[in-house]
């Protein structure tokens, strides 16, 4: 009976752990369908003709958009490094609105240009029917990287504040991301896809439900150990 005693509150503690565990593991698992849920919407989306853009869009869906675009109030947003023919290089997001009927002006990132381009990117004429995903607005984190409004450089893509240096008093709430065929000048570069969420839930469930059975499997050699002494 007393060697039994000695195993009372490390049996209870463990079996708290081992339901804390389960419990982890279940929900990654659960996570794990809503996400390919979630997946399997987006190539459902991807796959079929873009929808007009609604007034409350779905940040997962293919729409488009028809306007003008002002080349005239360009900016540009982050930095990122790509791999071209000539090695990496350093470039950013080109930013400009396009005006609507009907509608407020839309702000639209047309696509990576590198910082070393030394030609100026073709203007478009008239009106433009463009295709993309809709990115709800940012605002700026602990460790963001300070705008630059006088050079128009931003860092944190807020359609307010980046619509409010172009003088441009009300916009959109969210930022069309486009996506196509690179043009034949080359730059910008369009988003190619939808975006996709990463889904490592798998290997979350499998690392709770790991240690859940290692839980099991020292408690029993310690009992082991404890009850032969």
């Amino acid at each position: 009976m007393t060697r039994l005693r000695r195993l009372l509150w490390p049996g209870v503690m463990t079996a708290f752990m081992l339901v804390v565990l389960l419990g982890l593991g279940t929900w990654q698992v659960q996570r794990l369908y809503w996400k390919l849920g979630i997946l399997a919407q987006i190539a459902q989306a991807e796959a079929a003709p873009p929808v007009p853009l609604p007034a409350v869009p779905s940040p997962f869906a293919k729409v488009q958009v028809t306007g003008r675009l002002r080349d005239d109030l360009s900016a540009t947003f982050g930095a990122d490094v790509r791999d071209t023919p000539a090695g990496p290089v350093l470039g950013t997001q080109l930013i400009e609105p396009l005006e609507r009927a009907g509608g407020e002006p839309l702000l639209v990132d047309r696509g990576w240009v590198p910082d070393t381009l030394t030609r100026p990117i073709a203007p478009t004429e008239g009106e433009v029917t463009l295709q993309g995903y809709v990115h709800p607005g940012d605002t700026p984190g602990w460790f963001s990287a300070p705008d630059s409004p006088a050079t128009r450089q931003f860092y944190t893509l807020d359609p307010a504040v980046i619509g409010k240096t172009l003088g441009l008093p009300r916009v959109a709430p969210f930022i069309l991301i486009a996506m196509g065929p690179t043009p034949p000048t080359g730059y910008p570069v369009p988003a190619e896809h939808l975006p996709r969420p990463p889904n490592n839930h798998l290997s979350y469930a499998i690392t709770w439900y790991g240690l859940a059975v290692a839980l099991v499997v020292i408690f029993v050699v310690w009992s082991r150990k404890a009850l032969s002494e």
